[in-house]
Order: structure tokens, then C-alpha cells, then sequence
């Protein structure tokens, strides 16, 4: 193995090594920092996940890593293309900015929080890169038990615990049944690597072995001989168990329930990166594994309506849901649930359109949410909690934060000029030029549902009065970095997206290729 590999094999993975080597950097650097100094910690890790995106993107530029065709490295384990290529930005652009937000919390000053951080990223980044289904097992686990440690790093607060017992406990359980569905993947065709088991169940190889041939019939999986009835019963249960463990982490209904709690009992940076990068992460390997042609072709297989079910129920349950929330941190708990259902528009459309629209929803998603945590962040060091009438007068407090809040709020709505809007938008299309013109107009419908409960939050911060707007919000240089660069983008791609979509539909191609 040794001999064969090539200097693209290491290209492949340069992420992951700045990435661990960060690691190792923040988890000694509280021995050189003076304790009046910690912040500096936060700030170095934004730092270095700032120069790993460099990194990543000048691979691209100045050594066309990856190039446009997607290659397999590492025995096949990984596979180097433009679409793991777009989320590693994501999840970069989340730890940088979700580091930067966290220097305004006190009691996440420590080198063990931020090189949790950066351990779940290494694990985010793996999972958008698995080409074999023990890799991603392996990548959804680093990422996951990093993130199950977060979600309750206040150990003296019983809302903090609560959220990772929860998180842990909900995670197993879905890992579990997902482990369980890959074993009859492997079970029917002897293989984990995805395009080896499209391959087989296609009937293009003969890699099955003489106890597993007996299974498969002929050819192809729609039309023609095809596969026997039973063998399609246990690729719809094996559908059905991984979509358990991916539906996990996208939130998607119904393995939602742990999402509010957890939330809520988070630390909220660590939520602002729950919701997002982990969100993406999901996604990543719902595509791959889903548009890779490894349970069959979705126009002819029953799963594909078990995931159009899944995405209308999620937008439904996620919005309606979100009316009754008073706390900002619960609301946008069932706001990334329905952001969820509508990101599953594009995934169920099985078009290069339609995979390309939701990764670019995604990225928008990561700019326009974490913003919206960063100044919940800002607004309880001072109220001391994180309800919506601690939102009242904040345009008169810190016009600033109110506006970040707006913007963000605006595009999680989907209102032009914001990113939210062409976001929507691009999946919408996707949608109606796949035929699935109903899905659109569910989507429509329920986003307008969603204005409910977003403008109340604006309602809150410039129409309501507070006793305290005489008190200023003090903003540390950190926060307003990361502020300011969220919002950037949330107007930038609002107005200017066509790059963007045009990156991401380039890179939506190597779903479908070979």
C-alpha cells in the first residue's frame, strides 16, 4: 500500500492534518498563557482554523486539489472532490467564527472546549470526505462523542448535563440502528466502499460473493430482471435504518426530539455550531450515501417517499412548533429543525441542481445562524437569561447587535436582500424543475408560516421598550470580528450569489459521477 501512495493522497487529507495539528497547539497553549489571558485561546483557534481555510482553498486554486474529477484515496476510503471540498469550508468557516464568539463566554475560556471544537471539525470534515461506510461510522463517532462532551461542559449547571445525557443517550441509540443498517448493506453485496456497493447492486461487477449471489438477480435495479422482491425489502429496511442515524443529525422529524433540549442546555456558542456544522455534516453523508446510487435509483424506489414524508413533516412540525417557543434558544431549536426539512428540498429532487442548491443553502445557513447565537450570546452576559422579552429595546441598547439580529433573522426567513431569500429560492426551482412543483408550493406555504414567529423577534427589539436601555452591551473586538464577517456574507451572498451556486452546483456534479 506504502508504494502507491502519491503525493494527491496527502494533498487529500492536508485539512485534517492542519487541523490536528491545531488541535494538539490549543490543548498546550493554556500552559504558556498568563490566567488574565485566556481569551487568547479562542482567538488563537480562530486563527488557525482561519489558516486551514487558507490552506484548503489555495489547494484548490494553485494545485487544482481536488480537481474536477472525483478520485478515491487511502483504499478507497476517501473521496477527493469539489463537494468535500465546499463543506470543509463550511465547517472551517463555523469553528472560526464560532471561536471568536465564544471568547465573550467566561466559563468557556479552556483549551479542553476549544480543542473539542476542533476535534468534532476533524470528525465533520471526515464524514464529507467518507467513500466507505466504516469510514464515515468512524468520522460520525469522532465528531459526535467531541460533541456529546460540549453539549454538557457546564458541569455545575443541571441544564447543561441534562442536554448531554440527553444528546449522548439519543446518539447512541440512532448510531446504533444506522450501524445496523450499513451491516445489511454489507450483508447483501460483501462490500462498504459506496461506489463498490452501487456497483454491485447494479449488477455491473461481480464482486458479490457465492453466498451473496444467490440474492441478486440480474441487472439493474429498475426495469429489466432487476432484484428480487426480498432483496428490495431488506435495501428498504436498510434505507430506513440509516436514515434513522442521518436524520439524527440533521434534526429531521422524527429524530427530532433530543434538539430542543439540547439546545437549550448547550453552552450557545456550541449550539450556534451544533446547528450548523453538524447540520452539514449530516447532509454530507445523506447525499452521498443516498445520490451514489447505493440503495437503488430513487425514481423507482420506495425509500425515495419515506424522505419526501420526512421533509414535509419537518418543515410542518419545526415551524408550527416554533410560534409557542418564549425562549430565543428553543425557537431557533425548532427553526433549524424546519431549516432542516427545507434543506431535504434539494435532496430528494436527486438532481445536480437540486444537491448543489442545498449545499449552498447550508453554507448561507452557517453565516446567518451562528450570527443569530452570537448576539443571543451578547444579550444574556447581560440579562442573565435567553427569552425573547430579554430582546425588548435592543435596537435602542446596541443598534449594532440589533441590526446583525435582523439581518439574520430576515435570511433564516428567507425576505431578498438577505442570503436566506436566494437560498430558498434555488431550492424552490430545483424542486419545480425536478416536477415536484407541489413540494415547492408546501415549502412556500410553510416559509410564510415561519415569518410568524421570526418578525416577532424583530417586534421584540424595535418596537418594545425596556427599562434597562440606558445600558449599553459591551462587544469585544472578537465578537465584533465575527459579527461582521457573518453579516458580510449573509448580504453578499443575498446579492451576489452566482459564484457561490455556481461553486456548489460544479461541485453537486461528483454526486453522480462513477
Amino acid at each position: 500500500m506504502s508504494s502507491n501512495i502519491t503525493l494527491s493522497w496527502w494533498l487529500a487529507i492536508v485539512p485534517e492534518i492542519s487541523l490536528t495539528v491545531l488541535l494538539f497547539i490549543v490543548l498546550l497553549y493554556h500552559r504558556f498563557v498568563k490566567p488574565e489571558d485566556k481569551r487568547q485561546i479562542g482567538i488563537f483557534t480562530a486563527w488557525g482554523a482561519f489558516v486551514t481555510l487558507l490552506i484548503t482553498l489555495g489547494l484548490w486554486l494553485f494545485f487544482a486539489e481536488p480537481g474536477v474529477e472525483p478520485m478515491l484515496v487511502w483504499g478507497g476510503m476517501i473521496r477527493h472532490d469539489l463537494v468535500t471540498l465546499v463543506f470543509r469550508v463550511m465547517f472551517l468557516v463555523a469553528l472560526m467564527v464560532t471561536a471568536l464568539i465564544s471568547v465573550e463566554v467566561e466559563h468557556l475560556q479552556s483549551s479542553e472546549y476549544y480543542g473539542l471544537l476542533v476535534s468534532a471539525t476533524i470528525g465533520f470534515s471526515l464524514m464529507a470526505a467518507g467513500a466507505d461506510l466504516i469510514m464515515i461510522y468512524l468520522a460520525l463517532e469522532t465528531a459526535s462523542i467531541s460533541s456529546y462532551i460540549l453539549a454538557g461542559f457546564y458541569t455545575q449547571n443541571a441544564r447543561s448535563s441534562e442536554a448531554g445525557m440527553k444528546y449522548f443517550v439519543y446518539g447512541a441509540f440512532a448510531t446504533g440502528i444506522m450501524l445496523y443498517g450499513m451491516s445489511l448493506i454489507y450483508g447483501l453485496t460483501t462490500q462498504t466502499n459506496l461506489v463498490a456497493v452501487a456497483s454491485v447492486l447494479a449488477g455491473q461487477t461481480n464482486a458479490l460473493t457465492s453466498t451473496a449471489a444467490p440474492l441478486v438477480t440480474a441487472v439493474t435495479l429498475d426495469g429489466g430482471a432487476g432484484i428480487s422482491t426480498s432483496v428490495n425489502a431488506v435495501l428498504l429496511l436498510a434505507a430506513a435504518m440509516m436514515a434513522v442515524g442521518f436524520g439524527y443529525k440533521i434534526s429531521a422529524v422524527p429524530f427530532h426530539f433530543w434538539t430542543p433540549d439540547v439546545y437549550d442546555g448547550s453552552p450557545t456558542p456550541f449550539t450556534g455550531f451544533l446547528s450548523t456544522a453538524s447540520k452539514a455534516a449530516g447532509f454530507a453523508i445523506f447525499i452521498r450515501v443516498f445520490s451514489a446510487g447505493v440503495l437503488g435509483n430513487p425514481s423507482s424506489s420506495i425509500w425515495w417517499g419515506m424522505l419526501v414524508a420526512i421533509c414535509i413533516v419537518t418543515m410542518a412540525l419545526g415551524n408550527f412548533v416554533a410560534i409557542f417557543q418564549t425562549n430565543i434558544k428553543r425557537l431557533l431549536a425548532y427553526s433549524s429543525i424546519a431549516q432542516a426539512g427545507y434543506a431535504m428540498i434539494g435532496l430528494v429532487t436527486f438532481s445536480q441542481s437540486g444537491s448543489g442548491a442545498t449545499m449552498f443553502y447550508l453554507l448561507m445557513y452557517i453565516f446567518t445562524n451562528i450570527a443569530a447565537f452570537g448576539v443571543i450570546i451578547l444579550v444574556s452576559n447581560v440579562t442573565g437569561s435567553e427569552e425573547l422579552d430579554d430582546f425588548s429595546g435592543l435596537s435602542r441598547r446596541s443598534p449594532y447587535l440589533a441590526l446583525a439580529m435582523m439581518l439574520a433573522i430576515l435570511s433564516l426567513g428567507g425576505i431578498p436582500p438577505t442570503a436566506g431569500f436566494l437560498g430558498k429560492f434555488f431550492l424552490f426551482k430545483a424542486a419545480v424543475d425536478a416536477g415536484l412543483w407541489w413540494l415547492a408550493l408546501i415549502g412556500i406555504v410553510l416559509a410564510f408560516v415561519a415569518l410568524y414567529y421570526y418578525l416577532s423577534i424583530i417586534k421584540y427589539m424595535y418596537l418594545y421598550r425596556s427599562d434597562d436601555e440606558d445600558k449599553a452591551i459591551p462587544i469585544s473586538r472578537a465578537a465584533q470580528v465575527g459579527l461582521a464577517f457573518s453579516v458580510f456574507f449573509i448580504i453578499l451572498l443575498g446579492v451576489y450569489a452566482g459564484p457561490a451556486i455556481d461553486w456548489t452546483n460544479q461541485a453537486a456534479a461528483a454526486f453522480f459521477a462513477g
